[in-house]
């Protein structure tokens, strides 16, 4: 029997925006890392110092990095690219914000005024761009990480989220049943697709190991509207929630809509993923 293989990796360096497909990837325990840059690096706040999201900014989606040694092309329509560089910063001489991710409240490095000004134009209200602190401390929930220390930066909760793509097939099978259009794998944003093992199986892995890596599933993911947004044009289409919703309505988070599993790393901080890896899984049962 074929091993099940990676398919596809994805980084997000900028919360919210546009990911970067990747032959490989660095694994980091607070998450994947590409030519310096980290996935949910930066981000993007409002005055108030609140993360912005395609929850409120669907335009989001089109703000589009793409990753050189050294620095991070961000491009978006009608708009000259904006140059960030990605080498580490030098904390002593670096400005510091307060910013707020969910319920945790974290400071954060500005990356300046042309930045600020640059995605304040693209997204039409006062916003500025920050770059996680590496000496800031943000864990994972330990009630589903098992008490482990498992550190991320700006996203939403875990350090990776995995789908199989037996599970996307699964639910584009009952939208298509419905007349409905079937759904690309990026309108639910993981860093990780495997292929080879049955829709929905990544629920029950105890352990995904890949050569000297080993993640660990820890929760699932709930869903919120993100999924219909359109990740090519920015707008807001029909929403899968309905039709998850008569199967994929979980007890183990309060009824809520899952879909993927949340990560973390267990084993290989330092090691590479790479498209086409076998990957081994042990199931929880």
């Amino acid at each position: 029997m074929p091993m099940p293989t990676i398919t596809t990796l994805t980084l997000y360096p900028i919360k919210s925006c546009a990911g970067i497909a990747l032959q490989a990837a660095t694994v980091t325990a607070a998450g994947l890392s590409h030519l310096h840059a980290h996935d949910r690096e930066w981000m993007v706040i409002d005055s108030d110092g609140q993360f912005l999201s395609q929850r409120s900014h669907p335009a989001m989606a089109l703000i589009a990095p793409a990753l050189q040694d050294g620095a991070m092309t961000v491009q978006a329509p009608g708009m000259p690219p904006l140059l960030v560089p990605t080498a580490p910063l030098d904390r002593a001489q670096a400005a510091s914000l307060e910013v707020t991710v969910w319920d945790d409240h974290l400071s954060a490095h500005d990356c300046g005024d042309d930045a600020a000004a640059w995605f304040s134009r693209v997204l039409g209200q006062p916003c500025r761009l920050v770059r996680f602190d590496p000496a800031a401390r943000r864990l994972a929930s330990k009630k589903w990480t098992l008490d482990a220390d498992a550190p991320t930066r700006f996203a939403d909760g875990y350090p990776m989220l995995l789908i199989s793509q037996g599970s996307l097939d699964d639910l584009n099978r009952k939208l298509q049943a419905q007349g409905r259009t079937p759904l690309p794998m990026n309108r639910f944003r993981p860093n990780i697709v495997i292929d080879g093992v049955d829709a929905f199986e990544e629920d029950f892995l105890e352990t995904l190991r890949a050569g000297p890596i080993c993640l660990q599933p820890v929760k699932p993911c709930t869903r919120c509207p993100m999924p219909a947004i359109d990740q090519a044009s920015g707008e807001i289409g029909p929403d899968p929630m309905d039709i998850l919703l008569t199967y994929r309505a979980n007890p183990r988070v309060e009824g809520a809509v899952t879909f993927g599993v949340n990560m973390i790393v267990r084993e290989g901080n330092g090691a590479v993923l790479r498209i086409g890896q076998d990957i081994e899984g042990e199931l929880a049962f």
